[in-house]
């Protein structure tokens, strides 16, 4: 699915509080988690995740931008071939911005030279695995994983997308 007008570009510093705020609201419109996830004090550590993220991390960040807007990011971080997250605002899921992000930066490892593309979410995060798998990407694994942003374990895959 094309989406008209969309443009994606690297993150700038002036991005930071949109990218997170965008974080955020994809986070908690998802139905992935079950309610011991929704704890109030669970939900503050998220969201001060996101607050930060754009700051802090030490990877890349590229913005979807519909006119002006930025309607979601993804971003790697840690191993070259590691996409780290990938956010879409909840009133543009579905239309096509999620699969454009993929696309863009595994056509950018293959342009790096990288052979695979590495993605990871929650195991019910059913929506996110059906993109996933339409942009080419497989399960390689299926388990319980810590997650250090939320403090909680999670049902987690990783998934897999051989690139070139």
């Amino acid at each position: 699915m094309v989406v008209t007008g969309l443009t994606i570009r690297k993150m700038t510093s002036a991005d930071h509080e949109t990218v997170g705020a965008v974080g955020f609201a994809a986070w908690a419109a998802a139905d992935a988690f079950d309610e011991s996830y929704r704890d109030p004090a669970v939900i503050a550590k998220i969201r001060q995740e996101f607050t930060v993220f754009p700051r802090e991390t030490k990877g890349e960040i590229f913005v979807a931008q519909l006119d002006a807007e930025i309607v979601g990011w993804i971003a790697r971080e840690g191993q070259p071939n590691y996409i780290s997250d990938l956010w879409v605002h909840p009133h543009h899921q579905g239309k096509g911005v999620g699969e454009a992000l993929l696309s863009y930066l595994c056509e950018l490892m293959t342009a790096e030279g990288l052979t695979t593309a590495r993605i990871d979410t929650h195991a019910r995060n059913l929506g996110a695995i059906r993109l996933y798998k339409r942009c080419g990407f497989t399960i390689i694994w299926h388990g319980i994983e810590f997650s250090r942003s939320m403090g909680v374990p999670l049902e987690k895959v990783h998934l897999e997308k051989q690139l070139g």
